[in-house]
């Protein structure tokens, strides 16, 4: 087996994916380490299930961002809606392949999607992780995350108020640069 590629990109593009980029998704899940699998997941899960999971960034109650280097897809960000009481929250969840981890896209990723859950009128945005996962929780503290510690989880709360033009600037321009980018790739 080949030693995985160090990253050479510690500022891959970032853009929202679509139901065009399923594939793309599931081989980057493929590729996740068995580590990174289980702080993703909060345990073991096998390659049928990580196919079926990719399916998912089709559904509307789900924003998905990439990180794109070298052509593909290194690193995730999702926001899903929940459907609760006042209806103005949301989890993030990540996942990011080992040779990119600790350069910083996690916490652009994080920005893009609280930028992204504000425009959306999503107040509370959950990051629910294995009490181990040292990386998630110094993420959700450099957003100003409210840290809770559950029976060897950690959930992070991250509020915020309603869009503003920083936020909706963030996401124009992250959307509007991404974009451009994927197109100069073609």
């Amino acid at each position: 087996m080949t030693e995985p590629r160090r990253a050479r990109h510690a500022n891959p593009a970032i853009r929202r994916l679509w139901p065009a980029d399923i594939a793309d998704f599931r081989a980057h899940l493929r590729r996740l380490d068995q580590a990174s699998r289980n702080m993703r997941f909060g345990g073991t899960v096998t390659d049928a299930f990580l196919l079926d999971y990719a399916d998912t960034l089709a559904r509307p109650d789900a924003v998905v961002f990439g990180a794109f280097a070298d052509g593909r897809i290194v690193a995730v960000a999702e926001l899903r809606m929940l459907f609760d009481a006042d209806g103005a929250s949301a989890e993030a969840a990540f996942s990011v392949e080992e040779p990119y981890q600790d350069k910083g896209i996690g916490h652009a990723l994080l920005s893009r999607l609280i930028a992204a859950a504000q425009n959306r009128g999503i107040r509370s945005v959950y990051m629910i992780c294995l009490s181990g996962n040292a990386r998630m929780r110094h993420l959700a503290l450099k957003h100003d995350a409210e840290i809770e510690f559950e029976e060897g989880e950690v959930r992070g709360t991250v509020r915020r108020a309603w869009p503003d033009m920083a936020s909706l600037t963030e996401e124009v321009l992250g959307e509007t640069f991404g974009f451009t980018r994927a197109l100069l790739r073609l």
